[in-house]
């Protein structure tokens, strides 16, 4: 980890909705730490700001995959950036997934909107070596059929199940439709051999992990990624508080177990 941002280059992007693209980096020189799925990086645009970004892929030991949504000026910044820009890059931060104390339980991937993203490299990791757990749900909601990432991604996902659904169907979206809770009643696992990895916007978060408790599986196999405003990265200025957490440094990934007693304070 390094406080100071490193020079990396966009090697590659490409763009998944009409404000979302996904970002290939490269380091000029020296690279970062390795990073692991869940993880996020602290990503500067020259003479904009700094914001935040989960990995969204890991493709080698020194490059790093971005997918960023633009929703400010620094993200706007960001998903302007062409291929051969330079932009600065500090990390890794942040706690991960913990696949490891997952390893032969059913995973259930449950996603609203971007929440994919973070997501992304847990499938990976899961999909390089599909003998070491059970059956794998990949379950992602978006507002609309345009929202949707990784849509071609999804027939690789399907062991043994993977589906997406929409809040607003197009009218040529032939698919499902309805909030992401709907999908685990067809989703394959058992609840008491279960390890359930969520993000996405809280109330998502929520609805979610009181379905899959009502379900049985335990608050303690649920792993949720936070959100917060996270500005050092470094659990000394305070910005991504969340009752006793500084999410940058005890999150974003904790077990609902934690996570329960603080998103059910009223704007905490």
């Amino acid at each position: 980890m390094t406080l100071t941002p490193l020079p990396y280059r966009v090697v590659d992007r490409r763009d998944e909705t009409h404000d979302t693209v996904t970002l290939v980096l490269e380091p000029a020189g020296e690279a970062l730490g390795s990073f692991a799925p869940g993880q996020f990086a602290m990503l500067y645009a020259f003479g904009v700001g700094e914001v935040p970004v989960s990995v969204s892929r890991i493709p080698g030991e020194r490059r790093i995959t971005h997918t960023v949504r633009a929703v400010g000026a620094v993200t706007r910044a960001l998903c302007g950036l062409r291929t051969g820009a330079w932009l600065g890059v500090r990390g890794p931060f942040g706690t991960c997934w913990d696949l490891a104390a997952a390893r032969g339980r059913d995973l259930l991937v449950v996603a609203g909107g971007i929440g994919i993203a973070p997501l992304r490299p847990l499938i990976d990791a899961v999909l390089a070596e599909p003998h070491a757990y059970g059956r794998l749900n990949v379950l992602a909601g978006a507002r609309t059929p345009g929202d949707t990432l990784y849509r071609d991604e999804f027939p690789a996902w399907e062991r043994p199940f993977a589906a997406v659904t929409v809040d607003r169907p197009s009218d040529d979206w032939t698919g499902r439709v309805g909030v992401v809770t709907t999908l685990l009643g067809e989703a394959r696992f058992t609840p008491a051999g279960t390890t359930a990895f969520v993000c996405g916007p809280e109330v998502m978060i929520r609805a979610t992990a009181r379905a899959l408790i009502h379900r049985g599986v335990r608050p303690v196999r649920i792993r949720v990624s936070l959100e917060r405003n996270m500005r050092c990265a470094t659990g000394h200025c305070g910005h991504c508080q969340l009752g006793p957490l500084l999410l940058c440094r005890d999150g974003p990934v904790v077990g609902y177990d934690r996570a329960e007693p603080l998103l059910t304070v009223r704007e905490l």
